[in-house]
């Protein structure tokens, strides 16, 4: 099977939540770090605070489905929900394999954890990032994890989705490829047929735009972040503090502000920016709002639940983006 080709009887969306927008310790309303991505029937966790499966049930989503567990840093508030959501996993009758992905010492670090969920009825595949940017293919997607700048290693993560090219019949008739093969030459197969091979790439076009979905939290604004966060659809981004005049403070603790964050959209250029990993003392982010959005008009700051589909392009002659859908609890 040729990768990274969408299938056109599948999802054809990316549906974002972020379960839980609060740095440092949980709030009422206010769970600990935890994003959630949903694609094609399998789910992707990037950090688990403390609260992360009650918020996934507060949702109305299911945690049988996860897949892949991202994990940006070995703070509590980024992996402390992690033992209970194990469990619930496994006591939702789930035998797949569960991929964790994180920095050096993941294996370590989860199975310290696992003390008190020993027995799992899953495996867990480890995948340890050592450099500075690395790729993973998993589960239909590309996850491309950079290194941030916080007081330990920490990494951001962008979550990439690749669309094939239009179906192109002049195209296949002109490589003499029968019928028969096309709907699963469609599919990203690989059809041996009569004694020939037959490639996706005889019957497609240009490959077309696909989706980018970028998520850092815990650093320092650095070029890195904007080069990874480059045109994403969404950029979620820590806003520790969002009062002006913070900007010491963000540099002392290695954290941003909401004016810094929205220096990276821009940089970036990005379609839109959400704000979250907010500082206990603040208590209502959406007061400094429009810090973040004088620099770029495109942010917001976020509560938990949020969340949104991002859609492939629609094929029409001007070529406009699919509307996003919002959605909160």
């Amino acid at each position: 099977m040729t990768r990274g080709y969408f299938r056109r009887n599948e999802v054809e969306m990316l549906e974002v939540c972020l379960l839980g927008t609060s740095g440092m310790m949980p709030l009422p309303g206010r769970f600990l770090t935890a994003c959630m991505t949903r694609f094609n029937g399998s789910s992707l966790l990037i950090d688990c605070g403390e609260g992360t499966q009650v918020a996934i049930r507060k949702k109305g989503w299911s945690c049988h489905d996860i897949d892949v567990i991202c994990l940006t840093h070995w703070h509590g508030d980024h992996v402390s929900g992690l033992p209970g959501l194990l469990l619930s996993m496994g006591n939702s009758d789930r035998t797949e394999p569960v991929t964790i992905i994180g920095p050096k010492g993941i294996a370590k670090v989860v199975e310290t954890l696992r003390i008190i969920a020993p027995d799992l009825p899953f495996p867990i595949v480890y995948r340890e990032l050592t450099e500075g940017r690395e790729t993973v293919e998993v589960k239909g997607c590309t996850i491309e994890a950079f290194r941030v700048s916080h007081n330990i290693v920490c990494y951001g993560y962008s979550q990439k989705i690749s669309r094939a090219g239009k179906f192109d019949p002049e195209k296949a008739r002109e490589n003499a490829v029968p019928m028969k093969c096309w709907s699963r030459l469609q599919k990203g197969q690989t059809v041996e047929m009569d004694g020939m091979t037959y490639t996706p790439d005889m019957i497609l076009g240009p490959e077309r735009k696909g989706l980018k979905l970028t998520y850092c939290t815990d650093s320092r604004p650095t070029a890195q972040i904007a080069e990874c966060a480059r045109e994403a659809d969404l950029f979620i981004c820590e806003g520790m503090y969002g009062e002006p005049g913070s900007e010491e403070k963000a540099k002392n603790h290695k954290h941003m502000t909401f004016a810094e964050a929205a220096k990276l959209a821009k940089q970036a250029e990005v379609s839109e920016l959400w704000l979250t990993h907010y500082s206990p003392s603040l208590v209502h982010p959406k007061e400094f709002e429009w810090v973040a959005r004088e620099i770029f008009p495109g942010a917001r700051t976020c509560r938990d639940g949020i969340s949104k589909m991002l859609e492939f392009e629609k094929e029409e002659a001007n070529q406009q983006h699919e509307k996003h859908i919002y959605s909160c609890n």
